[in-house]
């Protein structure tokens, strides 16, 4: 979530034009989605803590060719290679929770999910006070360290193996075929479908916000990204309480008073003004960080343990691909003049997603 924020930075340290700094997003998220699958498949093999180990290891190595990218080809192939790396780490950390916790997996994922908004709600403005005091590589080579001390964390302190179970041992057809089946339960689906809509919608306002409240609000730069770390603070709160009320009440209750939440908050956005008004719309704004508390809870509950890793992999690669375009959707509508009207189509993805919750039922 840093990369938002230095977004500006970015696009005139290389004269980057709106539609190519959302390409450059697309392009980290969409290298993490087509990572997902495999990071799944090894996790089920060498297990949940080390995946998480070597991701962060690795990620290092990453940052550091990031911050030292001379043109824009070297920027762009970086920015993938990081894309790739964090990957491995996606799915075992919800995999690991599910198999430690089982029986309030919906709100150890919440508030683990909750305490990666700190760091959200932290780094921006810390990165953006270092982009403008010194320099926007600063900002981002601030990550080296803290992926350093998590590698160690990660051995010290979770398992190599979290779940109990064997994985299937080899790659086949029929294994491909038990691994579609475990995804094509009717339930599965319908979770995966409002998972990709409102994934679309995150990964847009997550990574287009500080741009525009910085090119259409008229803020500095300082006090977008506080306003964007605000958002995320939000989520420390929300992605907990997301998380419990699943393990309390089910999907079907919350997720839909979330969905109708957001739907108000997005369409509200262009139609507000100044300072307070975008700092009031941003709090139901943060609905959208709740949601996958319970989507993912559920879907990582209802995959068989020996390939809940690969199949919640498949998963994250298919919803995250088809999210990662929207950075570019909606930077080249801000591009053609269309800034407001994008998030009015934000508001009506969400809206499918919401008539998409009617077909979920009680017992989810």
């Amino acid at each position: 979530m840093i990369y938002p924020v230095l977004l500006p930075n970015i696009r005139a340290t290389y004269g980057m034009s709106l539609s190519m700094a959302g390409l450059l997003l697309t392009a980290l998220w969409l290298a993490y989605a087509l990572g997902q699958l495999p990071a799944g498949v090894l996790a089920d093999r060498v297990g949940e803590g080390r995946i998480m180990m070597i991701s962060s290891l690795v990620s290092v190595g990453m940052v550091l060719l990031i911050v030292s990218a001379q043109s824009v080809p070297i920027l762009f192939v970086a920015t993938v290679l990081f894309g790739l790396t964090t990957a491995l780490y996606g799915v075992a950390r919800f995999t690991s929770l599910s198999s430690l916790y089982p029986k309030h997996d919906g709100a150890a994922i919440g508030m683990t999910m909750g305490a990666g908004d700190m760091g959200n709600t932290l780094l921006p403005p810390i990165a953006a006070f270092v982009a403008t005091a010194f320099a926007w590589q600063y900002s981002l080579g601030l990550a080296v360290p803290m992926f350093a001390l998590t590698a160690v964390g990660l051995w010290i302190f979770v398992p190599a193996q979290t779940s109990d179970s064997t994985a299937v041992e080899s790659v086949s057809l029929d294994t491909i075929r038990y691994v579609f089946s475990e995804i094509g339960q009717p339930a599965i689906l319908v979770m995966a479908t409002i998972q990709i809509l409102i994934y679309c919608v995150w990964q847009a306002l997550t990574g287009l916000y500080p741009t525009y409240l910085i090119e259409i609000k008229g803020f500095h730069p300082t006090t977008a990204s506080a306003v964007f770390g605000f958002f995320f603070a939000l989520g420390v709160v929300v992605k907990p309480l997301s998380g419990t009320a699943y393990d309390r009440f089910g999907a079907q209750k919350p997720l839909r008073g979330m969905l109708t939440v957001l739907v108000f908050a997005l369409t509200a956005l262009p139609f507000v003004e100044g300072f307070w008004g975008v700092v009031l719309v941003t709090i139901p704004l943060s609905g959208v960080l709740g949601y996958s508390a319970i989507t993912l809870t559920f879907m990582t509950g209802g995959l068989a343990d020996d390939v809940q890793n690969t199949g919640l992999g498949a998963l994250r690669t298919t919803y995250m691909a088809v999210g990662a375009l929207s950075p570019t959707l909606v930077g080249t509508l801000a591009e053609w003049g269309y800034f407001d009207e994008a998030f009015f189509l934000l508001a009506a993805l969400t809206v499918i997603a919401l008539v998409v919750s009617l077909r979920i039922t009680a017992e989810y």
